[in-house]
């Protein structure tokens, strides 16, 4: 029977695969979706309010929604959509308790399949039902359960609202939940089913013909007679009445008071009334109900932001949110990421990336992310890739992250590049993991800049001339005490004048490198008390965001840019090219 298939009663429903086929923007998609929290990111108009627009029709409550051109692809109505999904569902969702039963799928890796009637009496062990929405030709809707033996029944509202969806959208103003809608999570918690027409018959029984001004009853009056020589229906009255798509029980909601003054939750701030809508869906603890948040953000502080993705986080309903907030993004630590390119296509961003996540969740919302191994090369990037852009690169949605050092954000890197995600890289050549990062860099080809070998400093500092060091030494204010400290330091000098360093090395570009990086002592017996000194001596000089931005001003001031352009400015193109623009000949 199907009944033996079923999930446990109290089995929170999920999508285990969601295809949708020509709806609005979304010509074909095929998506396997978390259990819990599913996060949506990408860039504007790319799909991502459609995803959960497609899933809100599919299991919407009622068959009211109305279809236009703009709901097909291409606004080709003719050739009409379908969202289908494989979904677990539990045994009080009522889909075998129809007149006719509702067979279940077998689940496997790759979707639905026939269930093998000859293995655990034709029960499947993992069973699943496939059901659908199509928009025909004629702008209609219609709801099916599509069964294993290729017949299709009809998926009623009664199964659908027992699933449940709570919507809200982005742009939503109607606060469905919080009214006495049917299907809605108002209704549905409150679950009073003769409340309907009790109050239809209260409402009915208003005398509003009594409250009209004495000459709109003249006139009502004039227009019964007209009505009476048309052999039309007489004795007209006015009374509130509903209508195709409208209810009157709709005008029932929760109100809230104020400062001693009642009013509708509807007109509280959009950030209060997502909150509500959400407690009202979660206080009806026999249900769970697929959840839908468009720009999660919307209205909330960033600190209830995360205190709502949290709760979500620890419903047992799947959720299905997008955002472009770094406060949620930030609080999503355990929820499945995703990414929408402009293709249209999702991609699941992998659990590598999670240090990441914490550390700067701007990453997951740029248009391209650039991940720089550290501070130094984080502010050196920035000021590059502004000198070629004429302006803040924040203008064009590039944005500059701290990978946290070479081999986290080799892990970043990997993990970005297969995820659709426009994403570039800057590092150093540490010598480790070759084949890791040759095949990244053929994933990203010019938008990783790797050195051939070493890093910023030792690509730079050798092509200084001897009249150019002490300017070079010079911290951006004029001081050069500090920085020839450590110089001196490292040779052991009291006098930390460039002359003494100078007279007592024969080559101060070494030395100048072995301090900017924060070298320590080649011997392995130095004091620890050295170590720790000779290591601190980067700080000194590039080892910050600030120290990045510095060398990069003196890249240019001292005319090293061709000694590296072939390294630097193919990088720079690539990252022009990934936000639409052309390339440059040159960075001044």
């Amino acid at each position: 029977m199907a009944e033996n298939a079923q999930q446990p009663a109290d089995f929170a429903p999920y999508i285990r695969h969601l295809s949708i086929k020509r709806f609005r923007g979304i010509e074909a998609l095929s998506w396997f979706p978390g259990k819990g929290m599913n996060v949506l990111l990408g860039g504007g108009d790319v799909g991502k309010s459609t995803i959960l627009d497609a899933i809100a029709l599919l299991l919407s409550p009622t068959n009211a929604a109305m279809l236009s051109d703009a709901d097909y692809w291409q606004r080709r109505h003719e050739d009409g959509f379908e969202i289908a999904a494989a979904m677990a569902l539990p045994l009080n969702c009522g889909i075998v308790e129809q007149r006719k039963s509702s067979w279940p799928w077998e689940w496997s890796v790759d979707g639905p399949k026939l269930p093998d009637l000859e293995a655990n009496d034709g029960q499947p062990l993992d069973p699943v039902f496939c059901v659908r929405v199509c928009g025909t030709p004629d702008f209609e809707l219609q709801h099916e359960i599509c069964q294993p033996d290729d017949t299709v029944d009809h998926f009623p509202v009664s199964v659908r609202r027992n699933i449940g969806v709570v919507r809200l959208g982005g742009d939503d103003r109607n606060d469905r939940d919080l009214r006495l809608i049917q299907g809605s999570a108002l209704d549905r918690l409150l679950s009073d089913k003769t409340l309907r027409s009790r109050l239809a018959d209260k409402i009915g029984e208003t005398d509003v013909h009594g409250e009209l001004k004495e000459s709109a009853k003249i006139a009502l009056g004039d227009l019964d007679e007209r009505f009476q020589k048309r052999t039309l229906p007489s004795q007209l009255g006015l009374g509130l009445v509903g209508g195709p798509g409208f209810s009157l029980n709709a005008l029932i909601g929760l109100t809230a008071t104020k400062d001693g003054t009642m009013l509708p939750m509807a007109s509280w701030g959009a950030g209060t009334r997502r909150l509500a809508a959400l407690e009202v869906a979660a206080a009806h603890h026999a249900e769970h109900p697929i959840m839908v948040v468009d720009e999660i953000e919307r209205g909330l502080e960033s600190y209830r932001q995360r205190i709502l993705i949290e709760e979500l986080l620890a419903s047992p309903s799947q959720v299905f949110v997008t955002t472009h907030s770094a406060p949620a993004v930030h609080a999503a630590a355990t929820a499945t990421l995703w990414y929408v390119d402009a293709g249209g296509k999702i991609g699941r961003l992998p659990a590598s990336v999670a240090a990441q996540q914490k550390r700067d969740p701007e990453t997951f919302l740029a248009r391209v992310a650039v991940i720089a191994e550290g501070a130094t090369e984080v502010g050196f990037v920035t000021n590059l890739l502004n000198r070629s852009l004429g302006e803040d690169l924040r203008r064009h949605g590039i944005w500059v992250s701290d990978g946290g050092s070479n081999s986290e954000a080799l892990t970043v890197l990997r993990g970005l590049a297969t995820s659709g995600l426009k994403v570039a890289g800057f590092a150093d050549n540490e010598g480790t993991q070759q084949g890791l990062w040759q095949q990244t860099k053929d994933q990203l080809g010019d938008l990783l800049m790797r050195w051939p070998d070493g890093c910023l400093e030792t690509n730079l500092i050798p092509h200084l001339q001897d009249h150019q060091l002490e300017a070079f030494i010079a911290e951006p204010d004029g001081d050069v005490g500090e920085r020839l400290r450590t110089l001196a330091d490292r040779l052991n000098l009291e006098d930390k004048s460039l002359a003494a360093i100078l007279a007592a090395t024969d080559d101060i570009r070494s030395l100048m490198i072995a301090a900017a990086c924060g070298t320590a002592p080649a011997d392995p017996n130095a004091p620890e008390a050295q170590k720790k000194a000779w290591k601190k001596h980067g700080q000194r000089w590039f080892k910050s965001v600030a120290g990045g931005a510095e060398l990069a001003d003196k890249l240019f001031a001292f005319g090293l840019w061709p000694h590296v352009a072939p390294q630097l400015l193919p990088f720079v193109n690539a990252v022009r090219g990934a936000v639409g623009l052309g390339a440059a000949q040159a960075v001044v």
